[in-house]
């Protein structure tokens, strides 16, 4: 197998984005089948550790524009999925947790989600798992706090 000289090839932004975009796309249709969207799921899921969110990271962590959480939001509060409330430090600040009602929602398909993460690591041998897991968790890491 010959090794690619495009650069987007071996571009790091573009290889995650790709590697993001694929393996988002195997799990699509079961989110959607479970009458949500995916950003609706991305935002549940992001709650479901029962933490209080705020709206930007929110956004930060779904991968979202922080006007796209917020109309998002409005309608999953409206569902019943999750409260809001202004932070009693900063009143210009939102907080957001999931509801009872969201965590139902959400509590199957994140052993559906970790199934399917499961099915894709057993494709790579623990050894890499372990680095390939480490090494995104340090570029989070040192890149969220770069910004």
């Amino acid at each position: 197998m010959s090794k690619s000289t495009a650069f987007v090839d071996n571009y790091l932004p573009a290889l995650l984005g790709q590697a993001w975009y694929l393996l988002s796309n195997e799990f699509r249709p079961v989110v959607e089948g479970h009458g949500l969207s995916v950003l609706e799921w991305r935002v549940l899921s992001a709650l479901a550790s029962s933490r209080v969110m705020t709206v930007s990271q929110l956004a930060e962590m779904t991968v979202s524009k922080q006007p796209t959480v917020t109309r998002l939001l409005h309608r999953l509060e409206a569902q019943g999925h999750v409260v809001r409330s202004s932070s009693l430090d900063d009143r210009r600040c939102t907080l957001v947790k999931v509801t009872p009602s969201g965590r139902r929602v959400v509590t199957g398909l994140i052993k559906l989600a970790e199934d399917h993460q499961k099915e894709i690591l057993n494709t790579l041998s623990p050894e890499k798992v372990e680095v390939l897991m480490n090494s995104l968790k340090d570029l989070v890491r040192l890149h969220r706090t770069a910004e």
